[in-house]
């Protein structure tokens, strides 16, 4: 597998999130864009590293990716 990645901005980043496909809520760290193949064929998917509530991070696809209740939702946020 290749270790390739780039950083993506999100809006939500630094902020409370929560992961609609497992309904865990923490704080978006980072977006990474990475090559997540494990053969020769690169498949690259954007994936959120989230920080739960015990300090470990997960990942899920950004498009998991909602602010949490606790927050107010914009037009431009949704």
């Amino acid at each position: 597998m290749s270790e390739q990645y780039e950083y993506v901005p999100h809006r939500l980043l630094r902020r409370r999130v929560r992961d609609i496909a497992s309904g865990v809520e923490g704080e978006l760290m980072a977006v990474i864009n990475e090559n997540v193949s494990d053969t020769a064929l690169e498949h690259w998917m954007e994936l959120a590293y989230i920080r739960g509530a015990s300090g470990r991070e997960f990942t899920t696809a950004v498009a998991n990716v909602e602010p949490a209740n606790d927050q107010p939702r914009t037009a431009a946020g949704r």
